[in-house]
């Protein structure tokens, strides 16, 4: 059996306020295409289908059409919500969609969502778990003790019992110990959301979402696709791609990438004003690419954005790196602007009661934002 492994596609996304559409619809149709090309059986999707919980019009028009293509060329798709997505939203004529072989796994109601399907080496199982959080299933029953999110993953996984003569794969979009993680997805701070590898021990593949990064994490079966494309600057420097694997006997996986083609880079560029304005700089260049320049001169250039945009249409960030800048870094490098919400309020505590919060208080705070994010 052979099987493409895809996530986080972010439809609707903007980078700096541009629109990333057309650029998602080329790659959506690159999938199609090479799924086609390799005569790929099941399409699997591992979240953040959208990037925002209510999507635009254009974004869920973009998708409807990207399974109308999987569906008319045959191609089983299995399918899981991301933190990004509204799982009520995505659930939306599931119980149709899986007539045409379209199979969603949208929100966690208690049940797993497995699908079998045979070749010639036997039966294979997809398990579809969609992106949880503890306050997600203590809602459910409010007597489990569940207070991180490896207590909740592995809550989900005891309702699994792998068949010993059937291969297994699952879909999860959680962050794993060892991942990569890049500042462009939503994580908790102080790697409170990682859950320990050693869980997805047991099935012949494992397809992740949540990071943008493509990587395996522990062994080669257990990976992350990565985002369809770079959904920052932080992500200049990876390759995006859709991951291909065929499924054998028992124990026998093989594993293979093939790179997107973007419709524009997003890259980085650094240097004086002179120096990336000169021809010598730019003509092996492209010049289309969405980018980030970071000019290097002591004194700022008048209309630095606009100039530059003569030369580089797409420049959407522009900054600088030059002693002023540097001085105003170390001023504020004790700042840490990447306190979560319970840290922040654990601070506030200390400042107006001169004590430590209580392990019970701090448990109390972090419950109680879950349960506003959830409801968010």
């Amino acid at each position: 059996m052979k099987l493409m492994h895809i996530s986080d596609l972010h439809l609707g996304k903007r980078l700096h306020a541009c629109s990333l559409l057309e650029d998602q619809r080329l790659i959506l149709d690159q999938i199609v295409s090479t799924a086609v090309k390799k005569n790929i059986d099941g399409l699997l999707i591992a979240g953040d289908i959208y990037d925002k919980s209510i999507p635009s019009e254009e974004a869920i028009l973009l998708f409807d059409a990207f399974l109308k293509q999987l569906s008319m060329h045959r191609i089983s798709v299995y399918l899981i919500s991301g933190n990004h997505d509204s799982g009520r939203r995505l659930a939306f004529a599931a119980s149709l969609l899986q007539e045409n072989d379209i199979h969603i796994a949208s929100l966690y109601d208690g049940t797993i969502t497995s699908v079998e399907k045979e070749d010639a080496f036997g039966t294979v199982v997809f398990y579809l778990l969609p992106f949880v959080k503890p306050a997600m299933l203590r809602a459910l029953d409010p007597d489990v003790q569940i207070d991180t999110y490896e207590d909740a993953f592995a809550f989900l996984l005891k309702q699994i019992t792998l068949p010993k003569d059937k291969r297994a794969v699952l879909l999860a979009h959680q962050f794993f110990s060892g991942g990569e993680s890049c500042d462009s997805e939503r994580l908790c701070i102080g790697g409170s959301e990682e859950i320990s590898v050693s869980l997805l021990q047991g099935f012949d593949y494992v397809a992740l979402g949540h990071l943008h990064k493509p990587q395996q994490v522990g062994k080669a079966a257990i990976r992350y696709s990565g985002s369809i494309l770079k959904y920052s600057f932080s992500e200049s420097d990876h390759v995006k791609s859709m991951t291909i694997i065929e499924l054998k006997e028992k124990g026998k996986v093989q594993i293979d990438t093939i790179p997107f083609q973007p419709l524009h880079d997003v890259v980085q560029l650094k240097g004086t004003y002179a120096e990336v304005t000169s021809k010598a700089f730019y003509e092996n260049k492209n010049t289309d690419d969405y980018l980030h320049i970071t000019l290097c001169d002591e004194t700022e250039i008048v209309n630095a954005m606009g100039k530059l945009r003569t030369i580089y249409p797409n420049l959407l960030k522009l900054d600088y790196d030059n002693q002023r800048n540097q001085e105003s870094i170390l001023r504020n490098q004790s700042v840490d602007r990447k306190k979560s919400g319970t840290e922040l309020f654990e601070e506030l505590y200390r400042m107006q009661n001169h004590q430590e919060m209580s392990e019970v208080q701090k448990q109390y705070i972090r419950s109680l934002m879950e349960e506003i994010e959830v409801e968010s």
